[in-house]
């Protein structure tokens, strides 16, 4: 359906995705980050180019697209595809059946996405996909599924599916089933597609008119013609220039900055403009990356490849470049203008020497993008009056050659840590260098040029000689100093000399094939540019036994029963639920220091915001200010006393989230600084004078980065004190009995409710209570999982499996092993991995090639079932039986994406022998199971399973006499007959693990009810000059033994998976010396991405291994996989062994938790890093600190 939307006062603080959700009320369309990092706001936009005569679909991120650019512009949301009830589109269709779906908040940005490609190519290739996805994150997943559903639209489906997408039972031929069938999928039908309002496409044919909204605080001008906006800007020459709002949307959003004009040139022709010269092709400030790309795309493809260096260096950096979405609107007058230091295009441009058109009412002048154009931190040499209009992009000639790098902790939609343009001209026939320059960012508060290195290579051959005296130079030039903003000195250091060594080595390359000097040919792996094939992968697992019944759904791959609502857009996560009346909005007011007293809190100006109803802090809770999720020893706001960044002092309260948030920053908090300031364990240590042991390991945190944050609805009943909370939380008494503490109510008088959660991970257990009677906050909790690798450093692989534990083993607390399967996944993992032909392969590639290695590694996991707390090893359901047959389930559980519900109605299902059809779960309240234990520990399926199997045992007691009776009926004849007869179709049903019980005195007892086993081998490759890495491949044997559902047991392995790749390999915790924490958000940190999937990933579940001491015999699975990510670390380690002995370096080294690209460079000590040593210890006050 199309809806025509007319705003007449449009403010321009107000985001698309605000007004759609809030306004329109079409909330499939979610909020994650707000800043364009996570992909779940993905709508597509479209509108009508009367220059082109085309409609262009673009993916844009909501979060960041002003209501006021959007005129005369199409926008289409998850809705607008397709429903549940009317007719499903085939994106939305085959992510659910696929089993790409888990807590499904990500969802709708993944299916707006993958629509937009097709839109604009019907039959995508893999590339395309993978393209599309740069912008998109998921926590759940991880990603094999997603893509594995959406190959299925690529040209080349037909041939290989076959091989990516059948499962299959060593048991027996006959039992080869798929997770999903994609026969059964709906075919796409572009003509389905909804039209381009013919309304809106006569309207962008007339002649444009300048716009002008005016907001709160900020004025919005988008001027017709070039005049016009040129006369704006010396009106107004603070003014900020907007195509895109992915820079200045973030500022306003988070570093507080208000511009009170903004002027929107996207209606201005002349910036517009892309028009080729017989010296390169100039580019309009206002064409958008996307653009940019698809123009040089296409000039490459037609120019003979010596005159486009340039261009496809360019569009090298534009693969790496954020995400689609925002290169569908940022502009490349943008990227100059913002100046950043980290730029990835700038050292692009000033290397290739690109001259800009400036323009301003008092006339024209061009200048050249040299080491004079950037004057400061974010500054230029442009007047204020001055706007960027136009840049151009020389062609190349024969002997020059150009290349451009960018070094990021992930490859995909990340900011750089070093990036470069380097740029070096010869004489005809000639390896003398006549000209060369070399471009960098991150080395400084500006894009630098290395005038003095580049002043002393010109007229010098290109060989050895010129290449160790431009590393040395280069190292002496691009200094930092210790202290440098973004730390990593070292190896930012390092990466100015790898990078101009892996140019140095390419020229090389060339210049061979075109002047014939010398190359070594295992240097050659250093040139290449970053290639990655397509992911494949299989899952195996054990098929049902022949004969069970049809309706029987336990074992088979079942899709989670929320995954089609989920794709559609109408599942209803806390905040999509429709509005109250007078409903109000929370925002947090949190301290800006570590520790200290609070002198003064001064909230004036924040309450003179539009809209403010109240400033709450710790003497406004009615009850206890004391809070906690076990001991009570936090606090719901802070209380004269603050004890780290972010501690909670108060909130102001307000008619809208916008006027919260305004006011929340405009409260004034005097404090008195205290010390210590402990942030690390080493600072903890040397203050208190505290023993160490022997030696030390350090493991990283990890947030849990779910992409639904913390989020919480209170709704006042209005007598007794009663309250209902509509939360987002595995612990649904925790938070009920936290907000009668804080409210001064028996529990009772509370009622706690949570429909579904957008993933958990373990943060929503307790992190959510805090404020869960109030409204929304963001979690920064820290999550760690970690097991023992037996003897991980053994490269006989041979001697470790006769170091594993055993049949019978007792382990260090006294638990004797039982149904011990870790022999076999062993056995299993190193057949399915070809584990010894990979060795010799990695082996001999390693040989063959010196600045890349690759490496392999096999983990073996224990990971033992049960809360360690005995209490909490209980639960309880209720189950009741309609007249018309339906049964309704609640049980303690909650539902964050794993697919608990999906299962406990397969369990109801088999129990009952009902078809899941008869069966539904609403929602987990505590005021229908009271006392209920979060959701955690992996242990929901066990306890809530049995919970409800006993509850359904009870109701067949009742309904056996009438089935007796009536053999032949049917289940609503029992249920009707039994109805009549005044028999209660209701019953509740409790279970508590036996034989618990745990004494750290005697270290005796059974502290776990069963363990959960697995064995993973992957290979990585390393580059020795960047630290990047690829996963090349995993295959994973877990022991889950009677899966009660292998698609959502495989997705929840994978998923456990990937987040453990986070942990080991990316995900890293940054903060301050004095506690602040820098890498908050999708901007700073990192969880893996599309692209970080092993390129080939098995999962198999270890068939004939039914577990006795859980329901139907199954295993819990969410957990103990993430541990196995440990393979990827260690298979990095192995591959830097190997590169550290070509520098003739053996024996062990540190390598610390996570492997990120610094900490592997580093590793890999060679002749460039001893250039760079990193600085003393001691001797400066660090950037960042290890915590």
């Amino acid at each position: 359906f199309c809806v025509q939307v007319i705003e007449r006062n449009a403010d321009p603080e107000t985001m698309l995705l605000t007004f759609i959700r809030r306004k329109l009320g079409l909330t499939g369309t979610k909020l994650g980050c707000s800043e364009g990092g996570c992909g779940a706001c993905t709508v597509m936009m479209s509108k009508f180019d009367p220059h082109s005569n085309r409609i262009i679909h673009q993916a844009i991120n909501a979060c960041l697209a002003p209501l006021c650019s959007l005129h005369h512009c199409a926008i289409t949301t998850v809705e607008g595809i397709g429903s549940v009830g009317s007719k499903l589109h085939p994106v939305q269709e085959r992510i659910a059946k696929a089993h790409g779906s888990q807590c499904g908040f990500c969802t709708p940005g993944l299916v707006m996405s993958m629509y937009t490609l097709l839109r604009k190519r019907p039959q995508p290739s893999m590339q395309d996909i993978e393209d599309a996805f740069q912008g998109n994150l998921c926590r759940c997943t991880g990603y094999r599924p997603i893509m594995e559903g959406f190959r299925t639209f690529t040209k080349c489906f037909l041939l290989c599916h076959n091989q990516l997408l059948t499962t299959f039972s060593e048991d027996s031929a006959d039992s080869v089933q798929p997770l999903f069938d994609p026969e059964e999928f709906l075919p796409l039908d572009p003509t389905q597609d909804i039209i381009f309002p013919p309304e809106l496409m006569t309207l962008s044919k007339e002649p444009v008119v300048s716009l002008r909204f005016r907001g709160e605080r900020v004025l919005w001008v988008q001027p017709s013609s070039l005049t016009e906006l040129l006369e704006l800007k010396a009106a107004y020459p603070e003014a900020r220039l907007v195509v895109g709002n992915t820079e200045v949307g973030i500022e306003m959003k988070f570093k507080n900055q208000l511009y009170p004009v903004i002027l929107s040139p996207t209606n201005v022709q002349e910036l517009r403009n892309i028009q080729f010269t017989e010296n390169g092709m100039e580019c309009g400030a206002a064409v958008t990356l996307a653009e940019l790309g698809e123009v040089l795309r296409e000039e490459v493809e037609k120019l003979p490849n010596y005159r486009t260096e340039i261009f496809q260096a360019v569009l090298e950096q534009l693969r790496w470049f954020a995400g689609r979405q925002i290169r569908n609107v940022a502009a490349v007058g943008g990227n100059i203008m913002t100046a950043s230091p980290i730029s990835d295009l700038n050292p692009v441009f000033m290397a290739a020497g690109c001259k800009l058109t400036l323009v301003s009412k008092e006339g024209k002048r061009v200048v050249k993008m040299d080491e004079k154009f950037f004057t400061g931190y974010r500054k230029t040499i442009l007047r204020s009056e001055e706007i960027l209009l136009s840049i151009e992009i020389p062609y190349t000639k024969k002997g020059q050659y150009f290349s451009a790098f960018k070094q990021s902790p992930r490859r995909e939609d990340d900011i750089a840590t070093v990036t470069c343009g380097m740029n070096v001209v010869f004489g005809e026939g000639s390896n003398t260098v006549q000209d060369i320059k070399l471009s960098y960012g991150g080395m400084a508060p500006v894009t630098l040029l290395a005038t003095d290195t580049c002043r002393q290579l010109i007229g010098r051959q290109w060989g050895e000689d010129l290449m160790e005296d431009a590393c040395s130079l280069l190292a002496e030039e691009m200094s930092l100093s210790p202290s440098a903003p973004g730390g990593m000195v070292a190896y930012r250091r390092t990466l100015t000399i790898s990078l101009f060594f892996k140019f140095f080595l390419t020229v090389q390359r060339k210049l061979a094939q075109e002047v014939r000097v010398q190359k070594q040919s295992d240097y050659e792996s250093a040139t290449e540019l970053f290639h990655q094939d397509p992911p494949t992968g299989a899952q195996i697992y054990q098929a049902v036994p022949p004969g069970q019944s049809a309706d029987d759904v336990v074992g088979r791959p079942m899709m989670h029963l929320s995954a089609l609502k989920q794709a559609t857009g109408e599942a209803v996560y806390c905040d999509d639920i429709p509005h109250y009346e007078n409903e109000l909005y929370l925002a947090l007011v949190t301290s800006t220091k570590a520790h200290a007293h609070i002198i003064s809190i001064e909230t004036a100006e924040a309450m003179a915001v539009p809209g403010v109803v109240a400033f709450i802090s710790a003497k406004d809770i009615p009850g206890s200010n004391k809070t906690g999720p076990v001991v009570s020893d936090e606090t719901v706001f802070a209380d004269n006393k603050v004890t780290c960044v972010g501690h909670i002092i108060g909130a102001v309260v307000a008619d809208t989230q916008a006027h919260a948030q305004r006011a929340a920053k405009a409260v004034k908090i005097s404090y008195e600084e205290l010390q210590p300031v402990i942030v690390s364990i080493q600072v903890a240590a040397v203050i208190h004078d505290l023993d160490w042991i022997l030696g030390e390991i350090h493991i990283g945190g990890q947030e849990h980065f779910y992409l639904e944050t913390n989020c919480a609805l209170a709704v006042p009943r209005g007598e007794d004190g009663e309250m209902e909370l509509l939360v987002s939380t595995q612990a649904a008494t925790k938070t009920q009995t936290a907000a009668a503490k804080a409210l001064g109510v028996p529990a009772s008088h509370v009622v706690c409710r949570v429909k579904r959660m957008g993933g958990g991970f373990g943060g929503k257990e307790s992190r959510s209570t805090i404020l869960c009677c109030l409204l929304k906050c963001k979690s920064l909790c820290f999550s760690q999982s970690f097991s023992e690798p037996h003897h991980a450093q053994i490269r006989n692989y041979s001697v470790r499996k006769m170091n594993l534990y055993q049949q019978g083993g007792i382990t260090p607390f006294n638990q004797s092993l039982e149904q011990f399967t870790i022999d076999r996944c062993w056995d299993e993992c190193i057949t399915i991995s070809d584990f010894s032909q990979r060795r010799a392969r990695v082996e001999l590639y390693n040989k063959q090639h010196r600045w890349t290695k690759r490496g392999l590694s096999i983990i073996p996991t224990k990971f033992g079932i049960s809360f360690t707390a005995t209490f909490l090893n209980q639960a309880g359901a209720l189950v009741h039986i309609y007249t018309d047959g339906s049964v309704l389930i609640t049980h303690g559980g909650t539902e964050m994406g794993q697919g608990l519900h999906t299962k406990m109605i397969q369990i109801a299902s088999r129990t009952l022998e009902i078809p899941t059809s008869k069966i539904h779960i609403s929602e987990t309240s505590t005021n229908t199971v009271p006392n209920t234990s979060p959701t955690a520990a992996s242990a929901s399926s066990d306890l809530n399973g049995m919970a409800i199997y006993n509850a359904c045992q009870t109701l067949l007691q009742r309904l056996k006499p009438y089935k007796t009776s009536k053999p032949k009926g049917n289940w609503e004849d029992w249920v009707t007959a039994a109805y009549f007869d005044r028999v209660n179709l209701s019953a509740n049903g409790f279970y508590r693990t036996p034989d618990l019980g745990y004494s750290f005195e005697t270290n005796s007892g059974r502290p776990f009810n069963y363990f959960t086993y697995g064995v993973t081998a992957s290979e990585v490759e390393i580059d020795c000059l960047t630290g990047s890495h690829k996963n090349l491949h995993t295959s994973i044997v877990m022991d889950v033994g009677k899966s009660l559902n292998p698609a959502l047991d495989i997705g929840q392995v994978e998923g456990a998976f990937m987040q453990g790749v986070g942990l080991f390999t990316l995900e890293e915790l940054r903060y301050s010396p004095q506690g602040y924490l820098y890498t908050r958000g999708p901007g700073m940190y990192k969880i893996p991405a599309f692209g970080d999937i092993p390129t080939q990933l098995k999962v198999s579940l270890l068939r004939d291994a039914p577990n006795e001491r859980a329901i139907f015999s199954s295993k819990a699975v969410g957990e103990p996989p993430l541990f196995l990510a440990a393979s990827i670390f260690y298979a990095i380690k192995d591959a830097i062994s190997a590169a550290r002995a070509e520098s003739g370096l053996s024996g062990p080294f540190r390598l610390d938790s996570p492997a990120t690209p610094e900490r592997i460079r580093n590793a890999c000590q060679d002749k460039f890093t001893k250039l760079c040593p990193p600085p003393e210890a001691g001797t400066y006050t660090p950037w960042d600190m290890r915590v």
